[in-house]
């Protein structure tokens, strides 16, 4: 299964519409163009983790413990809160934040918000929402495909190959991730407009 597929069937229209309300964005475009972006920064940074066997032997742990998949069985009702999950890890948007991206968070959000127009704070709370949701998809895959730890960072480094061949943001991402967080790279963000973005998602 294509991961970025999965994670993108997930952004139904519907999906975008109460995702925009529960963080007070009147702009579903900003609201699809930075979900894009947080999908493809928490991608490159479990990637980035994984890469090491330390760090995949800790994702792949993280996923069997608290991310089997069943939140995207009701992904509405979960973010809205009127689903409550078996394992309340599951939807502890900030700490897998922390351990994905850590000191690297705030210079993300302000990455996406100037990549999407949506305000950075708002694009915070979406990053805190979504990222429960990338973990979903994560353990569903490792799940349904049987992988190892092996398997999880070799999906993880294709996935991410695939999507540098098919967006040119991705390599600012990556470039954001591979950084030593001073921000510079956030300069060279700023230009790169909506669209771009929104194309990682086919959206315009």
């Amino acid at each position: 299964m294509d991961l970025m597929g999965l994670l993108q069937g997930q952004l139904s229209e519907g999906m975008l519409d109460q995702l925009s309300q529960q963080i007070g964005s009147e702009d579903k475009h900003q609201t699809a163009a930075a979900a894009s972006g947080i999908i493809s920064t928490l991608m490159s940074g479990l990637a980035k983790n994984a890469s090491s066997q330390e760090g995949a032997s800790a994702l792949s742990n993280a996923l069997d413990r608290d991310h089997d998949g069943s939140i995207l069985d009701d992904m509405m009702g979960m973010l809205s809160g009127n689903t409550q999950p078996n394992n309340s890890s599951m939807l502890n948007g900030t700490g897998i934040l922390n351990h994905v991206l850590g000191n690297k968070t705030n210079g993300a959000v302000s990455m996406i918000s100037q990549m999407s127009g949506l305000d950075s704070s708002k694009t915070g709370n979406l990053m805190s929402l979504l990222a429960p949701v990338v973990m979903g998809a994560l353990g569903k895959t490792k799940k349904e495909q049987g992988l190892d730890i092996a398997g999880i960072a070799s999906l993880l480094s294709g996935t991410m190959s695939q999507q540098s061949n098919q967006d040119p943001a991705m390599s600012l991402i990556t470039k954001f991730l591979d950084s030593d967080g001073d921000g510079s790279i956030i300069d060279d963000v700023a230009g790169i407009g909506m669209k771009l973005l929104g194309g990682l998602f086919g959206r315009k």
